[in-house]
This record gives C-alpha cells, sequence and structure tokens, in this order.
C-alpha cells in the first residue's frame, strides 16, 4: 500500500498569479471514521475511490489506496455517501520541482483555503512561497473529512 506523506498550511497572500491549473473536485465519504476513510470523488470528468489510514503522531504521513473509476461509479456511490458534500477547485502551483494544491472551499467551507503538498519523506526541504501561511497539518478540523461534519462557517 502507498504512503502519502503531505503537509498542509493555510493561505496567507493572492496565490492565483501562481497558478498553473484548476480542477473542479465533488467529494463525499462512505466512511469519515479516524482510523479509515473511505472517499469517493469525482476530478473534472474522473471518478476516484480512495481509502486513507491513520495518520502517524506527526499527521504527515498516512497509508493511502486510490482506484481511478468510472464517473457513472462516483456518481452512483455519491448517493450512499454519508450526509454532506464537500465541493472546491483545486488550484495547482508548481514552485521548483514540488506542486502545491491549493483548495479553494465552497458552499459551507467559503472562505477557507487550504495547500498541501505532497513529499518523498518527513524530512523534505522545500520552498516556502510567500502566500503560504500557517502550517496546520495534523490539526484534523482541516481533514475534509472532518469539514463534512463541522464545517467552516460553523468555527
Amino acid at each position: 500500500m502507498a504512503q502519502e506523506i503531505e503537509r498542509k498550511f493555510l493561505i496567507k497572500g493572492d496565490f492565483m498569479p501562481f497558478v498553473n491549473k484548476s480542477i473542479r473536485i465533488v467529494q463525499g465519504y462512505l466512511s469519515s471514521v479516524p482510523e479509515r476513510t473511505v472517499r469517493v470523488r469525482i476530478k473534472d470528468d474522473k471518478g476516484f475511490l480512495t481509502i486513507k489510514g491513520i495518520a502517524n503522531n506527526s499527521g504527515v504521513s498516512r497509508f493511502e489506496f486510490e482506484k481511478e473509476i468510472t464517473i457513472e461509479e462516483a456518481i452512483d456511490l455519491l448517493k450512499i455517501c454519508e450526509s454532506g458534500v464537500i465541493e472546491k477547485v483545486r488550484h495547482l502551483i508548481k514552485v521548483d520541482s514540488f506542486t502545491f494544491e491549493v483548495d479553494e472551499f465552497r458552499n459551507e467551507n467559503e472562505g477557507l483555503i487550504v495547500a498541501e503538498i505532497e513529499l518523498l519523506n518527513e524530512n523534505a526541504v522545500f520552498t516556502k512561497p510567500a502566500w503560504l501561511g500557517k502550517e496546520v497539518t495534523g490539526d484534523k478540523r482541516y481533514y475534509n473529512s472532518m469539514l463534512i461534519k463541522n464545517p467552516f462557517a460553523k468555527w
């Protein structure tokens, strides 16, 4: 099983001039318990099923399995997900050899903008652009599976 190693940050400045590509994402959860999440996601016109394990103590690493499914399967699976859905636009920004994924949330999470960077190891060094703000890696409030249960608008 693959290991996901990522760090998460809030945004403090204008990142839009640096965006290389934007993708519309809609996702729901078949299971959102902390020990394992099972997510159904539609990215533009593609479907995905993702299973994630519990994060390690630092909150940076966890097991992840992802499989592309048909768009029809994803639409059907979204119908049986737990209550709530996440909608966001993901902006991709290349900085050196890394790509930041900046998620601009919609609906009940409007106003929340979070950047993630996937790394090869927990100690990887990367350039932090000026628009990158406070690190929130491991803060469960910022997990998408928690934003369905406790949306940003209610904080």
